[in-house]
């Protein structure tokens, strides 16, 4: 096994089912790895197709270690395309799962994109670490990746073997790929993995049909879910669908995946912060949080964003109302105060301060619209607007912060 390392990833090589050396990457998070997962791609692609890609670096980013790699006789992987099928897939999943294993840990969540979905739910039974399965675009019968070959197919079976041009390049397909996907059972695996199940499909995929969404989410046992993915295409080419398709997955996984919390440490007692740009232009953030919590930070079209999550000021402004409305809760509790509720609107604004007038400079300004229900009386309303202002938040924006500023490799 070889290994390079950058910083986010690690590019190695592992044995496929027949020995030939395996190219795989290692797509790591910033901070601490929280799980680990696999990536199946889609047939005969490879691992760095945008979809495989974009989705392995948004898990990466929300935490987890993921490993992606080509399928034998694809991509940089050695071997010959011509002596694969689906079951020599399969058992390669399997000993990427092991490979993960050495290197990190046992993968507890499996994602499979179109046949590299089928495959995964197939090798799914084989991988005890496994807690979840998600699959993008996956056929319930692996055989439906024969229409791609046309009327090539007779000769398939009459030769032994033909060329194939798939998605403008060609390949060899034989006739023991065709005899392996007819053979396969897919109904039985799927019912009997013991596994959490993620279906994610589009409606208006014109390659592989919802149809196969139906059938793989009917042959699951429960716990099992499907979302749409709307009008993505097969391949997931646009980025805020795999963005959607990462962050659903995400999600989702949190309630079957132990993924685990960074530890304290003095210098941040809750966790550190990290903060990374997003693949592609403008600037979209990803936040991850103790290694437990992911948003978005981005900026509006109007200056160059693409809106896809609040600005760092919006974020700024939720951490006073939060602050607030928890400061303010704490204190009704002390104090027995019947407060049923409290909600807080925050705006930010830069205005010119009377003393500043001169100079033309502007200040930050947080307004707070405090709002509260319950049977208070008007001496208690006016403890809790004057309590407000004690909270930890408000303290730190009144007070002079002290920001220390490292530039690491």
């Amino acid at each position: 096994m070889t290994t390079q390392t950058t910083s986010k990833t690690q590019r190695f090589t592992f044995q496929g089912h027949d020995g030939s050396e395996l190219s795989a990457r290692l797509d790591l998070p910033e901070g601490p790895v929280t799980a680990t997962a696999l990536f199946a791609h889609c047939f005969t692609c490879s691992k760095d197709i945008p979809a495989a890609r974009r989705i392995s670096q948004q898990l990466a980013q929300r935490g987890l270690a993921v490993l992606r790699f080509d399928f034998t006789g694809l991509g940089h992987s050695e071997g010959e395309f011509a002596n694969t099928n689906f079951t020599t897939n399969v058992t390669d999943l399997v000993l990427a799962a092991e490979a993960l294993a050495e290197r990190v840990a046992a993968p507890q969540l499996l994602v499979g994109h179109s046949l590299g979905g089928a495959a995964i739910l197939k090798a799914a039974g084989k991988i005890p670490s496994a807690r979840a399965v998600a699959t993008l675009g996956a056929p319930f019968d692996p055989s439906h990746v024969a229409h791609n070959f046309g009327s090539k197919i007779k000769e398939i079976e009459a030769a032994g073997g033909a060329e194939v041009e798939l998605a403008g390049r060609p390949f060899t397909i034989c006739k023991q790929f065709l005899e392996d996907i007819a053979a396969q059972e897919m109904a039985p695996a799927i019912g009997g993995m013991k596994k959490a199940l993620l279906v994610l499909h589009a409606p208006l995929d014109d390659v592989v049909g919802i149809e196969n969404a139906a059938s793989i989410f009917g042959a699951a046992k429960h716990p099992k879910s499907f979302v749409t993915l709307d009008d993505a295409d097969h391949l997931i080419t646009r980025a805020r669908d795999a963005e959607y398709a990462a962050d659903t997955i995400q999600a989702w996984a949190a309630r079957y995946v132990d993924f685990a919390a960074e530890p304290q440490t003095k210098a941040a007692p809750d966790g550190a912060v990290h903060v990374s740009e997003a693949e592609g232009a403008g600037f979209l953030q990803d936040v991850n949080i103790a290694g437990l919590h992911h948003y978005l930070a981005d900026e509006p079209a109007s200056v160059g964003g693409s809106n896809l999550g609040p600005t760092p000021y919006q974020y700024l402004s939720a951490g006073l109302g939060a602050c607030t409305t928890m400061t303010i809760r704490m204190y009704a509790r002390r104090k027995g105060y019947p407060l049923d509720h409290v909600a807080v609107d925050v705006y930010h604004d830069k205005r010119h301060h009377e003393a500043m007038e001169s100079t033309g400079q502007k200040r930050d300004v947080f307004r707070r619209d405090i709002h509260v229900r319950g049977a208070l009386t008007d001496a208690q309303r006016a403890d809790i607007l004057k309590i407000a202002d004690k909270c930890p938040v408000h303290k730190t924006l009144h007070a002079e912060a002290v920001i220390e500023t490292n530039l690491l490799d």
